[in-house]
C-alpha cells in the first residue's frame, strides 16, 4: 500500500512537472497565436482556396500555421473554410498544418524533445500535407464529397471578413481582440492539456519500459531495423487514438516514449497522430457523415505512416535522425532556473491578456460560436482527472512528511 501512495503521488507531481516546463510555452504561443488571428486578414484569402492546385493547398497550410492549435478548433475551421468554397483538399491541409505547424507546438517540442525534433516536425509536416493531398487527388470521391459540402452550407459560422491590419494593429480594440483571442485559445485547448500531462505523468511513472520494449520491439535485435521502424510507424497512430489526446496533450507522452527506446519514426507518428483520436472523427462525423469522416481518417493514417517512414529513411540517409537526450525526471524538475523566471514573467502576461479578454467583452456584446468539444464523456473526464491530481498531490505532500 506505501509503494502505491507513492508511485501515485510521484505520478501527480511528475504530471504538474510537465505543466511547470512548459507554461510559459503555452502562454507565449497562445499569445503569438492570437496576435496572428488579430491581425493577419483571412477573407480574401479563401476565394483562392477552391481549386487542388498548389497555390490553394499552400494559402490553406500557411492559414492553419497561423491558426490555434486545438484539434477542435481546427476541424470547425476547416468546416468553415469548405462552406466558403475551399477545396476539400485545402481543408484537410488546412487541418495538418493548424495541429503539426502552428507556433505554440513547435515550442513545446523545443523544450520537450530538443531542436532536432522540432525540424523533423516542421519537414514532416510539409511532407504529410503533401502526401495527403496526392492521396486524395487519386482516390478523390467526388460524390461523396459534394453530399458533403451540401451538408455543411447551412451549417457553421462564416471566417471573419477581412480588415485593414495596419488600422486594427495600431488601435486598442485590435489589442483587446489578442486578448480574446488567446482566452478562447485557452479554453478550447486546456481539457486537452490537462487530460494529456496527467497521462503523461502516471505513465511516465507507472507504465515499465518493458511494456514500451515490446510494443513497439525496442529490443528486436533479431529483426532488421527497417522492419522495426515500419512497425512503430504503423502502430503509433493507434497508440495515439487510444490515448484520446489532442494535438497540445501528447508531446510530454511523446517525450516518455523517446526516453523508453521508441523509434524516431514511431514517435513522429505519434506526434502527427492527434487528429485521428475517436472524438475527433466522431466530430467530423457530424460534419459531413460517417463514410466521409473515415474516408478522412484512413488518408490521415496511410498520410502519417508514410511521412514517418520518409523521415526516418531520408533523416538516417544524412546521419541525423535526432536523438533526445531528455529524461522525464530532469524535465519534471521544480528549481529556480530560466523555466521558474519565464513562468513568472509569462503570468503577468497572461493576467494582462485576460484583463483585455474582459475589455474586449464589456464592448462587443455578441453571441460567440460554440466551438465544438468532446461532449459529456469528456467532461466527465476532466473532472475525474482533476481529482486524481489533487488526490495525488495531497498523497506526494503526505509522502514528503513521513
Amino acid at each position: 500500500m506505501e509503494s502505491f501512495i507513492q508511485s501515485f503521488g510521484e505520478s501527480a507531481k511528475t504530471a504538474l512537472g510537465f505543466f511547470w516546463k512548459a507554461g510559459w510555452a503555452f502562454v507565449l504561443g497562445y499569445f503569438v497565436s492570437g496576435m496572428i488571428q488579430a491581425f493577419v486578414p483571412k477573407g480574401k484569402l479563401t476565394k483562392y482556396m477552391g481549386g487542388a492546385d498548389f497555390k490553394s493547398i499552400s494559402l490553406s497550410t500557411f492559414f492553419g500555421a497561423a491558426s490555434s492549435s486545438c484539434s477542435f478548433a481546427a476541424l470547425a475551421a476547416a468546416r468553415a473554410l469548405i462552406k466558403k468554397g475551399a477545396h476539400f483538399i485545402a481543408g484537410v491541409a488546412f487541418m495538418f498544418a493548424s495541429t503539426n505547424l502552428v507556433i505554440e507546438l513547435g515550442i513545446l517540442i523545443l523544450i520537450f524533445l530538443g531542436w532536432q525534433y522540432l525540424a523533423a516536425e516542421i519537414v514532416g509536416g510539409l511532407v504529410l500535407i503533401a502526401i495527403s493531398s496526392v492521396l486524395i487527388r487519386l482516390t478523390y470521391p467526388k460524390s461523396w464529397m459534394e453530399a458533403a459540402r451540401k451538408k455543411v452550407e447551412s451549417e457553421g459560422s462564416d471566417l471573419e471578413e477581412d480588415f485593414n491590419w495596419k488600422k486594427r494593429i495600431k488601435s486598442k480594440e485590435g489589442w483587446q481582440l489578442v486578448g480574446h483571442k488567446f482566452v478562447n485559445d485557452w479554453k478550447m485547448a486546456w481539457e486537452d492539456i490537462l487530460i494529456g500531462f496527467t497521462i503523461a505523468g502516471f505513465v511516465a511513472v507507472l507504465v515499465p519500459q518493458s511494456f514500451w520494449t515490446a510494443l513497439f520491439l525496442a529490443d528486436a535485435q533479431h529483426l532488421p531495423g527497417w522492419l522495426v521502424a515500419v512497425e512503430n510507424a504503423l502502430i503509433a497512430p493507434f497508440v495515439a487514438a487510444s490515448t484520446f489526446i489532442g494535438s497540445m496533450g501528447n508531446i510530454p507522452l511523446a517525450t516518455v516514449l523517446n526516453e523508453n527506446g521508441v523509434l524516431f519514426a514511431g514517435i513522429m507518428g505519434f506526434i502527427y497522430s492527434d487528429l485521428m483520436v475517436p472524438p475527433l472523427v466522431h466530430i467530423n462525423a457530424k460534419y459531413y457523415g460517417w463514410r466521409v469522416a473515415l474516408y478522412i481518417a484512413g488518408i490521415m493514417y496511410i498520410s502519417i505512416v508514410l511521412t514517418a517512414l520518409i523521415l526516418n529513411g531520408l533523416f538516417s540517409a544524412f546521419g541525423i535522425v535526432p536523438e533526445s537526450a531528455r529524461v522525464v525526471s530532469e524535465i519534471t524538475q521544480f528549481k529556480i532556473d530560466y523555466t521558474f523566471w519565464m513562468n513568472i514573467v509569462f503570468t503577468f502576461i497572461a493576467g494582462a491578456l485576460i484583463w483585455l479578454n474582459k475589455k474586449y467583452l464589456q464592448n462587443h456584446e455578441m453571441k460567440m460560436m460554440e466551438m465544438e468539444s468532446g461532449g459529456k464523456l469528456k467532461k466527465v473526464a476532466v473532472i475525474l482527472f482533476i481529482l486524481i491530481n489533487l488526490v495525488g498531490l495531497s498523497l506526494f505532500a503526505y509522502t514528503q512528511l513521513l
